[in-house]
């Protein structure tokens, strides 16, 4: 994921689910160790838009939904692929045998609101490549192809940014990008699900 797109992340946690929307450069540059000169690049980016307000020493954050349709726009989720399978076991075991992994689109989804507005057959996880050894491992006692397989994947593992381990959780808008992604016919059904619950 780019370094700007770390920025767009951190901008959108903070003020949809911390409610904060007056925020300013450098703090943005100290937390996520990204340099000045690209948190202005994206502050200016969406200023132009009209997504926020840039005051004399800080910023106001005016339109989420607009920093996510953007950021949606310059995400590129298959470029991020660092191992993808073909499982052969339904999604809920596939997700039981992970449980200290960050899911994201579908599998965070229903994590997240408790609901799955409709089927899904992939699973997609953000890992650290260091960590592959281990999720193949755990994988072992379910049947799955080997990665160079023909046959369509099911499980993907992205490679995982630095930033994100300062979540708890996967933020929210890092779901609803993902899934905006995605070219499954369900993916659609996530994303209005996701924009009804969160009024945007």
């Amino acid at each position: 994921m780019k370094k700007i797109e770390e920025v767009y992340r951190e901008i959108v946690f903070r003020a949809m689910e911390k409610k904060e929307f007056i925020l300013t450069q450098s703090e943005l540059s100290k937390k996520l160790n990204i340099s000045l000169s690209i948190i202005n690049l994206a502050v200016k980016k969406l200023n132009s838009i009209g997504a926020l307000k840039i005051h004399q020493r800080s910023f106001h954050v005016l339109d989420i939904k607009k920093i996510l349709y953007l950021w949606a726009s310059i995400r590129n989720l298959s470029k991020d692929i660092a191992f993808q399978a073909r499982i052969e076991a339904p999604v809920r075991e596939i997700e039981k045998i992970l449980p200290n992994v960050f899911y994201t689109a579908y599998s965070a989804y229903k994590l997240r609101f408790n609901d799955v507005p409709a089927d899904y057959s992939e699973v997609y996880i953000y890992g650290d490549e260091r960590d592959l050894g281990i999720i193949k491992h755990r994988l072992s006692d379910l049947k799955f192809s080997p990665e160079k397989s023909t046959i369509k994947p099911n499980f993907f593992v992205l490679k995982k940014d630095a930033s994100l381990n300062l979540y708890k959780n996967i933020p929210i808008g890092q779901i609803f990008v993902d899934l905006w992604n995605l070219k499954e016919w369900y993916a659609k059904e996530f994303i209005d699900s996701m924009e009804e619950k969160l009024k945007i």
